[in-house]
């Protein structure tokens, strides 16, 4: 594995200068708030904030500019042939109050992340995790009770950034900032042949990162004003803000990401509570019309519970519905036939809460799916997010290519409808020996839940950038991952 620090940082900021005759720090605005302060224990980071993570405290791998696993805190690693144990060595690193980085310290951090009443947003993707322990001042080892082949990509994720009491550990580290821009510099290398010389190469101003945590409109004023050399963080929620830009198509970068994008049946109440209804009303979505609405032909549209993998060889195909090779009409007809037969015995159809962001994506997909279920004669109404709802939007990248994420994300949940054979099979998977007998009891689940029909699968997830000639290494991955310090073009 090769090592990137600090030094690689300079070089790539030095060598952008040269390319494009910039001086000044790499500015990026960041949608949503930023926090000196942040840390995964308080759930799920804003973008502003796991970009500041991925810089001041990444995890013990992390991602380059093209969705790879590459290092991070670890500078290498093995996995035992058995697929059962990782075992990582760390880095000469010391935390922001000087005090040494040590296994000891790494271990106790993923274990709070990871404990029964943890807010962390990934706690639930780690159920194979057996012990976490320092073997030595420098080796930590991950035990598995069986083999998990998407590991690293979850370790990799921002929100797995190892931060000791708000203390980070490199490659760069705040040094200025207000309430909403922070202003990181590289952390020279400790292994540096000539430390002076590191030490200057990270006093240069083209090293640093100028990181602003703001809104939508703000963000991409910033860009269009040049205020800004990227904006990072987008998703369908803001993407009519790029739309109402006049920034040019051009410097947009769009993430082909697997995941879950559509809306989750909370509870199986009234008209809710029969399973034909709620096939009924997800047949009911026309999803290419809602998907046309935004203008963005990289968005795909999706009719399955389960994403589409980023490598094929990670599990079974998704299972199609039923009603995935009918035409439009027939899907309508056959939906009306249900939402009918209940009318039938009398019982009314009190309106549906759904709850959608408030903003112009969040609008835009409500009223095209309220129009959608109005055809049907089943009235509807838009409800905030954190508000007592029927249907609440989902809208979450795959952290990994684990073929069980979309199950566990659909069963079971704060948020989702329960159904508890799905949950059992759901754990004999996790639990199976083999790859065979995985795959098996995945299909059964996945069978079993789609006969629930527990959600509306709308499209795979909508993540966006914008991007100035500066930031060449800014590039549409797989993975949606854009780890600040590697967005500077390298000179040719």
């Amino acid at each position: 594995m090769r090592r990137i620090g600090a030094a690689g940082l300079i070089a790539l900021a030095l060598g952008s200068c040269g390319l494009f005759g910039e001086r000044g720090p790499v500015r990026i605005a960041a949608i949503g708030p930023l926090n000196a302060a942040a840390t995964p224990l308080n759930g799920e980071l804003s973008a502003a904030n796991a970009a500041l993570l991925n810089l001041s405290a990444q995890g013990l791998v992390t991602y380059d500019a093209e969705g790879q696993i590459d290092v991070g805190l670890a500078e290498r690693w093995t996995v035992t042939a058995d697929g059962r144990s990782y075992i990582f060595r760390i880095r000469e690193a010391r935390w922001s109050n000087g005090r040494r980085v040590t296994a000891e310290d790494v271990a106790a951090i993923l274990q709070s992340y990871l404990a029964p009443r943890s807010r962390h947003m990934l706690r639930q993707d780690f159920p194979e995790v057996e012990t976490i322990k320092a073997m030595t001042d420098t080796v930590v080892e991950i035990r598995l009770s069986v083999p998990q082949p998407g590991m690293l990509d979850l370790l990799a994720q921002p929100s797995m950034a190892i931060v000791n009491r708000g203390h980070g550990w490199g490659p760069m580290r705040a040094r200025s900032g207000g309430s909403r821009t922070i202003l990181l510099t590289p952390v020279p290398d400790p292994l540096a042949e000539d430390a002076e010389a590191a030490e200057a190469a990270a006093a240069d101003p083209a090293a640093s990162i100028e990181l602003t945590g703001t809104s939508p409109a703000g963000a991409l004023a910033r860009f269009k004003n040049g205020h800004a050399d990227g904006v990072v963080g987008g998703r369908f929620s803001t993407l009519p803000y790029f739309a109402a830009s006049n920034i040019g198509r051009s410097r947009l970068v769009v993430d082909p990401v697997p995941g879950l994008f559509g809306l989750s049946f909370v509870r199986a109440e009234g008209f809710l509570g029969v399973q034909a209804n709620r096939e009924a009303l997800s047949r009911a979505v026309r999803r290419g019309r809602l998907i046309a609405a935004f203008g963005l032909q990289e968005w795909e549209p999706q009719v399955t519970l389960r994403p589409d993998l980023y490598t094929r060889d990670a599990g079974p195909a998704p299972l199609l519905p039923a009603w995935a090779d009918y035409d439009e009409p027939s899907r309508l007809a056959q939906a009306k036939r249900a939402v009918e037969a209940w009318r039938a015995g009398g019982r009314e159809i009190a309106p549906l809460r759904i709850a959608v962001p408030d903003t112009p994506g969040g609008r835009i997909l409500y009223a095209y799916v309220a129009a959608d279920f109005a055809r049907l004669g089943v009235p509807s109404r838009r409800v905030g997010m954190d508000a007592e709802t029927d249907l609440r939007l989902i809208d979450e990248v795959m952290p990994n290519d684990d073929a069980l994420w979309g199950l566990r994300r659909l069963s079971c949940r704060a948020d989702t409808i329960c159904h508890r054979d799905v949950e059992q099979l759901i754990g004999e998977a996790t639990a199976a020996a083999t790859p065979a007998e995985r795959a098996r009891l995945i299909g059964e689940a996945e069978a079993l839940l789609a006969g629930y029909s527990p959600f509306i699968p709308i499209a795979t997830p909508l993540r966006w950038s914008v991007a100035s000639q500066r930031l060449a290494g800014l590039r549409a991955n797989g993975r949606g991952q854009h780890p600040l310090n590697r967005l500077i073009a390298l000179p040719r």
